[in-house]
């Protein structure tokens, strides 16, 4: 591993981004524990969701934030290396928005069959469909590194180089095919929350006193949900638009890839927490009460 300049300056944007990433890792480990903490939470299937968000987003900032550092310090790692970085971000982004959806279709279970509610969304469920989510998110990869691994030669792997996607691109059309795969993916999404969000919607306007105040709760719930796979599934994107503006302008690119860091991977990353950490009632009361009981404890001790 080298570096081009050891003398790199450090802007105020790379601060900026390493604050945002601090403070979200540590709100998600603080979210993690408390997940953990209460057999409620991890026995029921949207909690244990909830918290495979969380984990795939902390896997997503940490990795990117090193893929970040690396990039910005002009560090050079082998290309090997790289493809197993590239390879774990961008499965979990897909993990994240498939665990989305699988969240938009509990809520949908939950209000339009309550009945079959218990049935259907019991924690052996949840587990099998972690195991399908981790399956097919990975699906899109392997077709992508099974194209890489075909063109490229032996030697290629061992070379060194700055950790991006623009190094595994050696055939335009490979980014037709991966854009291709994603778009499919979005369209599957998009369909089964837009299905979700009008079966949830028509059971909202009929019902009446508590049980509407919950369903349009849930209705809002999926909606948030929606705008947040809205932004991870764009962040796919963000590689092949970058690279495009590579070959146009160096500062475009550099401004560009700045602003999808922030937009399209940091942001989706803070609404996890806030559609179930702080909009949930179950699971702000058990926050609230670690978090005060821990300063409780900490004023004694004082």
């Amino acid at each position: 591993m080298a570096a081009n300049d050891s003398s790199v300056y450090v802007n105020d944007d790379f601060i900026i981004v390493q604050f945002f990433i601090s403070l979200f890792l540590c709100i998600n480990f603080l979210l993690i524990t408390v997940f953990f903490m209460k057999d409620f939470f991890y026995t029921t299937m949207r909690y244990i969701f909830f918290a495979l968000t969380l984990m795939s987003d902390c896997v997503i900032l940490m990795l990117s934030d090193v893929m970040l550092i690396l990039t910005y310090f002009a560090y050079t790692i082998p290309t090997s290396l790289c493809l197993i970085l590239y390879f774990a971000v961008s499965v979990y982004t897909y993990v994240t928005a498939m665990t989305l959806t699988a969240m938009t279709l509990e809520r949908f279970v939950a209000i339009c069959m309550p009945l079959r509610h218990g049935e259907l969304c019991s924690t052996r469920s949840a587990l099998h469909c972690i195991l399908i989510i981790h399956a097919i998110s990975a699906l899109p990869d392997v077709v992508f590194l099974s194209i890489f691994f075909a063109s490229a030669n032996r030697s290629y792997y061992t070379q060194s180089g700055v950790c991006s996607l623009e190094i595994f691109i050696l055939h335009t059309w490979q980014s037709h095919i991966t854009s291709a795969i994603t778009q499919f993916y979005f369209l599957i999404m998009f369909i089964v929350i837009t299905f979700s969000y009008f079966k949830i919607m028509k059971v909202a306007r009929a019902a009446s006193g508590q049980n509407r105040k919950s369903t349009w709760k849930g209705l809002r719930t999926v909606v948030l949900h929606g705008f947040q796979l809205f932004l991870c599934v764009f962040q796919l994107w963000c590689p092949f638009i970058e690279a495009a503006l590579l070959q146009i302008n160096l500062e475009l690119y550099g401004v560009v890839r700045y602003f999808n860091y922030m937009v399209f991977i940091l942001s989706p990353r803070c609404l996890s927490p806030v559609i179930y950490g702080l909009r949930d009632e179950k699971f702000f009361v058990a926050l609230r009460s670690f978090v005060l009981c821990g300063l409780y404890k900490k004023q004694l001790s004082n």
